[in-house]
């Protein structure tokens, strides 16, 4: 199939997290002993870094604060490179398992780490596995009250760990005690009454790459609006050490496909348009958008 270059800009997104930190492998990795493991994201956000320079791409970094406090460096490097840097949490823990202070103290260790590093306001978010959903709706008013401005953590598919199904899947305006939030959503293909995830992550790694291009081009044509795209370091990483986990569904998830991540986002990033969170927010914006539940 002949994909044609779509004139809709998308927006690339990368997580930043290493491979013994996903909520996939949280029970075989307790936070405790996150320092015993092998760091591998330096190298493998760099790996990223050179494919988005490669393509003259730049794109939006959600960091784990965990991450930015051992490899500042990293983070500067990231900055420096022009793209724009978001908070992805500390300790990557689903939000719907947290109390509201527990996520206040939490999203505030991660900003403010991110904000003496590179000496900029750090004013967009992703939830760790888009664990904003019905039972945390609670957070984006805390996002707001912190100073936040976009957020990116709401998927409107069905999906075990997170998911809002009904959520407008274009960029609109959450409004909150505390005011306005931006956000936008994971991409989905809307097919049959079925919100289909076609933006990244493991199913970027599932999917033929001649399906996602489609998708993505598909989204933009129709509905004339952006994707969401997004991918984490340890995708482009396949000989990652590997955690035993006795879970089928883990492994699945966090290992198929690993290597030939790279190899298809150096295809995907030659033959479509992407860029930076920032380069759609506050000039694509539609009405409020209340319908959450």
């Amino acid at each position: 199939m002949t994909i044609q270059n779509s004139p809709v800009q998308n927006a690339f997104t990368v997580d930043v997290e290493d491979y013994f930190q996903v909520t996939s492998f949280e029970k075989e990795v307790p936070r405790e002993k996150w320092d015993n493991y092998e760091p591998r994201v330096v190298e493998s956000t760099q790996r990223i870094l050179r494919l988005l320079e490669k393509h003259q791409v730049q794109g939006t970094f959600f960091i784990l604060g965990w991450v930015a406090e051992r490899f500042p460096e990293l983070v500067k490097q990231i900055h420096s490179g022009g793209h724009e840097i978001g908070s992805h949490s500390y300790w990557h823990r689903l939000i719907y398992t947290q109390t509201p202070d527990e996520f206040r103290e939490d999203l505030i260790k991660s900003r403010d780490i991110l904000q003496n590093i590179i000496s900029e306001p750090v004013t967009v978010y992703r939830a760790p596995s888009f664990s904003i959903t019905n039972k945390s709706l609670w957070a984006l008013d805390i996002l707001a009250e912190e100073g936040f401005r976009v957020d990116s953590s709401i998927f409107p598919t069905r999906h075990d760990r997170y998911g809002m199904h009904n959520c407008d899947p274009a960029i609109h305006t959450l409004e909150t005690a505390a005011g306005n939030l931006e956000e936008f959503p994971m991409t989905v293909l809307q097919k049959a009454g079925l919100n289909i995830p076609v933006g990244g992550g493991g199913y970027f790694r599932l999917y033929p790459l001649w399906f996602t291009m489609y998708a993505l081009n598909q989204i933009n044509r129709k509905h004339n609006r952006p994707c969401m795209f997004y991918i984490h370091p340890w995708e482009v990483d396949p000989d990652q050490p590997r955690i035993p986990t006795k879970s089928r569904k883990s492994r699945f998830r966090h290992y198929i496909n690993l290597g030939s991540t790279e190899k298809k986002l150096d295809k995907m990033l030659s033959k479509m348009n992407f860029g930076a969170m920032r380069d759609f927010m506050s000039k694509e914006i539609t009405k409020p958008n209340l319908e959450l539940v």
